[in-house]
């Protein structure tokens, strides 16, 4: 029989705040973190507003170890300061028998191409400087030299978040970073728990972090169609399962949970969350931009996560959805929802926190599973916000607008990443 993996510390950076219940009473309240970009001049993108983590300071999380992390990118930033909070949370510091060699880390980290002004400045040198034809890349390869940092350019890659806390709190345990889009932190979650349950390790931090709050990414989304137009309006732009959704609202955070094997937990007393009782991963196989239009991979996802926890579907009390506010991806998960839950399907309260601090990206998974989490403590579920015109192809309970208090024992978290990756964590509270 495997062990059995509970979280112990939670730990989150987003739009609506850094602070575990702050930012809960922002969600229950159906308060938004979206606005006018201010990283960069938006003016003249087709979408000009965001969910953007304003007024952020690292030092402020990590105090005297600030120093060693000073570099580290916006990304990585965001992964250690949610990871201080979860650490903190999870009361491990007190823990004289803890085993580093057994510690280690599983992120769902983001690129981010910190040095892109430079980047995009030894192109543009580049061409002028070349032989007159389309662009010569040896020449821009001798500026790119001259301009770009070697810092910063390694401080994109996904897995420097990962390296920069097992730094933080020496950890010499298993150390992975995945990048598969939005499900990311879902999936890093659902492995770490894995190799726990293994034996491999008795801790695990997990989670996952993203900043694309800049020109290549909202280009690239931009370009996808995948973003809301929305701009005479932000703060309500974000309409998972509304008729009138246009599409996402591009976010960035981090959230990150500690994973402990429930046994070596109870015996050193820690205060418990809850516990990743499931776990389903899919693929599509379809188009790399689009889910499948039956939602097959989600489907079966979501039956993976219910035979992993040895449960049925009347056994859920909420759905934390993926719910991004495009027209294909609302419609498609609805529609896997109720292949899954037949007629159980209109009875299950479902909501979508995207509709309140946009798309996280990778972070978004990790941010939902402790939405979970709290929902379960509480018994009470955010609303999906901005919420008003009923679409017949999305015809369940999204908990429309106003927080829903409820007895919450299991939840089922759903993150659809492009690409056509699926992850679905099943969290249940002990009893």
């Amino acid at each position: 029989m495997s062990r059995r993996v509970v979280i112990t510390g939670v730990g989150w950076i987003t739009p609506l705040g850094q602070e575990i219940e702050p930012v809960w009473q922002r969600l229950l309240a159906g308060d938004s973190g979206i606005a006018e970009t201010t990283i960069f001049d938006a003016g003249t993108f087709p979408s000009t507003f965001s969910a953007e983590v304003r007024d952020f300071d690292l030092a402020r999380f990590l105090g005297d170890d600030h120093a060693e992390h000073a570099d580290a990118s916006r990304n990585a930033g965001f992964a250690l300061a949610a990871a201080r909070i979860a650490w903190g949370d999870s009361g491990l510091d007190a823990d004289g028998k803890l085993d580093r060699t057994r510690v280690g880390v599983y992120l769902g980290g983001g690129e981010g191409p910190m040095d892109f002004d430079n980047f995009v400045a030894a192109g543009v040198k580049g061409m002028q400087t070349g032989d007159g034809k389309d662009l010569n890349t040896v020449t821009w390869a001798q500026v790119a030299y001259q301009r770009l940092s070697p810092v910063l350019e390694l401080e994109q890659d996904p897995n420097m978040g990962a390296a920069h806390i097992a730094r933080l709190f020496q950890l010499e345990g298993p150390n992975f970073n995945t990048l598969t889009a939005c499900a990311a932190s879902t999936q890093a979650i659902g492995q770490a728990t894995g190799i726990i349950r293994r034996g491999d390790a008795e801790v695990m931090v997990s989670g996952g972090t993203h900043s694309m709050i800049h020109p290549f990414g909202v280009t690239g989304f931009n370009r996808l169609t995948a973003l809301s137009t929305r701009n005479d309006s932000p703060a309500t732009s974000s309409r998972p399962f509304d008729r009138t959704r246009d599409g996402f609202v591009l976010g960035e955070g981090a959230g990150m949970v500690i994973l402990e094997e429930l046994e070596r937990a109870r015996a050193r007393g820690a205060k418990i969350y809850g516990e990743i009782a499931g776990y389903g991963s899919t693929a599509d196989a379809f188009r790399i931009t689009d889910i499948h239009e039956e939602g097959r991979g989600g489907i079966a996802a979501m039956n993976m996560a219910l035979a992993d926890a040895g449960i049925t579907p009347a056994d859920i009390d909420y759905i934390s959805a993926h719910g991004t506010g495009t027209q294909e991806n609302d419609k498609i998960e609805t529609l896997a929802i109720r292949r899954v839950f037949g007629d159980l399907a209109p009875k299950v309260p479902i909501s979508s926190i995207k509709s309140m601090m946009g798309h996280l990206i990778a972070a978004a998974g990790a941010v939902e599973v402790i939405t979970c989490l709290l929902a379960i403590r509480d018994g009470k579920i955010p609303p999906t916000t901005n919420y008003s015109t009923p679409d017949p192809n999305c015809d369940l309970d999204y908990v429309p607008n106003e927080a829903r208090e409820i007895p919450v024992k299991i939840t089922l978290s759903n993150s659809f990443g492009f690409g056509g990756q699926n992850d679905t964590l099943i969290v249940r509270g002990l009893e």
